[in-house]
C-alpha cells in the first residue's frame, strides 16, 4: 500500500503549509487543505493521516505566532524600561550637579 502524493498534490501541500506562517491565512490555508484532501478521497488511511498532521502544524504555528507576539511586547517593554531607567539616570545626574 502506498501513502505518496503525487506532484500536484504535493505542491498543494506545500502550499497549504506555506500560507501557515501567517495567522490571516490560515482559513484560506484550511480552504486549499480540503481540496487536497479531496483529492485523496480514494486513500482513507492517507486523508486520516494527513488531517491529523495538518491539526498539528495549525496548532503549532498558532502557538508559535502567539509566543512571537509576546516575544515582541517583552522586548518592547525591556527597550521602554531601558529608556526610563537612563533617563532616570540623566535627571538625577542634572539634580546632583545643580546641588
Amino acid at each position: 500500500m502506498s501513502y505518496s502524493l503525487n506532484q500536484k498534490q504535493a505542491e498543494l501541500l506545500q502550499e497549504c503549509l506555506s500560507m501557515t506562517h501567517e495567522l490571516g491565512l490560515h482559513a484560506d490555508a484550511d480552504r486549499r487543505f480540503l481540496d487536497l484532501e479531496e483529492t485523496l478521497l480514494d486513500k482513507a488511511a492517507t486523508t486520516e493521516v494527513l488531517e491529523t498532521l495538518w491539526k498539528e502544524v495549525l496548532a503549532a504555528r498558532r502557538a508559535a505566532l502567539y509566543w512571537q507576539q509576546i516575544s515582541d511586547v517583552e522586548r518592547s517593554m525591556t527597550e521602554k524600561l531601558a529608556d526610563n531607567h537612563f533617563q532616570l539616570q540623566q535627571n538625577y545626574l542634572r539634580l546632583m550637579q545643580e546641588q
